[in-house]
């Protein structure tokens, strides 16, 4: 077995970024699907760091300072015997485009797609800077989890690191509520 850090996965340019777009919007996304859910283009990092496996064994990468502020609570939640574990991190808008594609090659409408999932382009996963956690005992992207200890111990702890929920209930962006949905902000690390 080797010691060798995975290869981190491809990045979208912003050429690659415009073209995913119109392919997006050519399936079904709405023209003005930024606008009405109050959503930017988010730009992909330059750089991702590994930052290890998530629970279905492939690797995960965040841009450094998400990386960084991570392993940070990751480590003080380990300290208070809560165990969070990565379900997704870096995803690229073409990554995004082929899980709306697979969707709705499975019969899900556009409609019922955008309610659960950013359009690519839009994902706060484009950014480096998100995390979707899980703990054991808990199905992973399941509502479920806030039911978790460790949903209670991001509540408290996940802002000193600079991790905020994206969406609540009742969010402005339209999308349904993810309490396993992190995101990095530097403005909001202490």
């Amino acid at each position: 077995m080797s010691d060798a850090l995975p290869v981190p996965p491809p990045r979208c340019d912003a050429a690659a970024r415009r073209a995913i777009v119109r392919e997006a919007r050519r399936l079904g996304v709405p023209d003005d699907y930024g606008r009405r859910r109050a959503l930017r283009i988010v730009r992909e990092p330059e750089a991702l760091q590994y930052i290890g496996r998530d629970v279905h064994d492939r690797p995960q990468w965040l841009a450094a300072p998400a990386a960084r502020a991570w392993r940070r609570m990751a480590a003080a939640a380990a300290a208070d015997g809560i165990v969070l574990q990565v379900v997704s991190a870096f995803r690229s808008a073409e990554y995004q485009l082929g899980i709306l594609c697979r969707k709705l090659e499975g019969g899900q409408t556009i409609e019922r797609i955008l309610e659960v999932s950013a359009a690519p382009g839009y994902s706060e996963h484009h950014s480096g800077r998100v995390l979707d956690l899980t703990t054991p005992g808990y199905a992973a992207l399941e509502e479920d989890f806030e039911r978790s200890p460790a949903f209670a111990w991001l509540q408290r702890h996940a802002a000193r690191y600079g991790f905020r929920l994206s969406y609540p209930r009742g969010n402005r962006h339209g999308i349904a509520y993810e309490p396993w949905h992190w995101c990095w902000h530097r403005s909001a690390a202490r």
